[in-house]
């Protein structure tokens, strides 16, 4: 007895019929896909069976679940499901594969013995969509538990960064007002001498100026993280030349050196090539390791950025300081979002910086990695593309 059944099933039906060979049928929407339907209807006509069997044809864009729990990964394909095991045959020769199967399913069908029990070997079409279906909402359940996870830890984390800005925007905002106001006293006592005021107002401006860049480097640092802990950069990637970009960089601490009697030593080969990357990340991964490597090197330390032209494909920036250096226990999680090593806590920063330095040399499909030893001072080191 040959039975077909055209239409997707529905898994809150029940169909009390029960066949002993069911074969399922997946297909697209091209139109190559009707003939091989009509190809195996006139094939499965003709078959001459003491069994019977049930076909249905299934759309696969009507039923994604259940081709997702078949596991299926091209079409058209022919699926038992019954009797077990599943087996699927696909491509374009589905009648040849037919031909080869069938006596063996037959075969496998006349090892079963039909009794009152027959219908624990068999497996509805129904039962199938429905154990798709719960497989689909199980997915959905843990999906949403992940989401809910992620936006919890996003709050904490939030929480966390408002606290300390909170906390920290304290010290630098006090100090900018103590200069700005030592100003106006000043402009307002005719006793200072013209000279030594003149002096001491640029002091006290430079001082205020460097309090205010220390809090909008905080600001900034905690709007780019606080949107998503795991948000992805925006890279646009052009040839850049990193020789004047440095330069440019380092100019900008020119003032923070000075003030903490530092050298910065540059050497940057006059050959170097071009590297494949975002200019304004790479200004600021630079920008964030030379900012460390001030803040975290004792009075007259030293700093160094080099650049070496490693392979074919990549150059190799290094920023070196004489600072405190780094614990062999804690370099593998130095770059983690919001770590910070017990002897920071007091100093200004979130301990996002190198969090952001890794977010950006990964997005460069690049390398960054620390060497480190305690009080001899630490040695950050990046891998970008070169350009070709």
């Amino acid at each position: 007895m040959l039975q077909f059944n055209e239409q997707s099933p529905d898994p809150r039906q029940n169909n009390t019929e029960k066949v002993l060979l069911q074969l399922l049928l997946f297909i697209d929407k091209r139109t190559s896909s009707q003939e091989q339907i009509q190809q195996i209807q006139i094939y499965l006509k003709n078959l001459r069976s003491d069994y019977s069997f049930k076909l249905n044809i299934i759309e696969i864009d009507k039923q994604p679940h259940l081709v997702e729990y078949l596991r299926l990964v091209a079409t058209p394909a022919l699926v038992k499901i019954s009797p077990a095991p599943k087996q699927t045959l696909a491509g374009s020769n589905l009648i040849k594969q037919l031909e080869k199967w069938w006596p063996k399913w037959q075969a496998a069908i006349e090892n079963i013995k039909v009794n009152n029990s027959q219908a624990s070997y068999i497996i509805d079409i129904e039962e199938e969509a429905y154990n798709a279906e719960k497989i689909r909402l199980s997915d959905e359940i843990f999906c949403l538990k992940l989401e809910k996870q992620e936006l919890l830890a996003q709050l904490r984390f939030k929480d966390k960064i408002l606290a300390m800005l909170a906390h920290d925007l304290r010290t630098p905002l006090t100090a900018a007002s103590m200069s700005v106001e030592t100003i106006e006293l000043s402009e307002k006592n005719d006793k200072f001498d013209k000279t030594k005021l003149k002096i001491l107002k640029q002091k006290l401006f430079e001082q205020a100026k460097n309090q205010f860049g220390i809090m909008e480097r905080m600001i900034r640092d905690l709007l780019h993280n606080s949107q998503n802990i795991n948000a992805k950069l925006q890279v646009k990637p052009s040839p850049l030349s990193l020789q004047p970009l440095c330069r440019e960089i380092i100019a900008q601490f020119d003032s923070r050196l000075e003030e903490k009697s530092m050298i910065l030593k540059e050497d940057i080969p006059q050959d170097i090539p071009d590297v494949y990357a975002d200019e304004e990340l790479i200004r600021q991964l630079i920008s964030n390791l030379i900012d460390n490597a001030i803040k975290y090197t004792p009075k007259g330390g030293k700093i160094s950025l080099s650049i070496l032209h490693r392979t074919n494909q990549k150059i190799q920036v290094s920023i070196c300081d004489t600072g405190l250096g780094i614990p062999p226990e804690k370099r593998e999680r130095i770059f983690e979002d919001s770590f910070r090593l017990h002897r920071d806590r007091d100093r200004d920063g979130y301990g996002l910086g190198l969090a952001m330095c890794h977010q950006i040399v990964c997005a460069h499909y690049g390398q960054i990695w620390v060497e480190s030893s305690p009080e001899e001072g630490s040695c950050f080191q990046f891998t970008l593309l070169v350009y070709k």
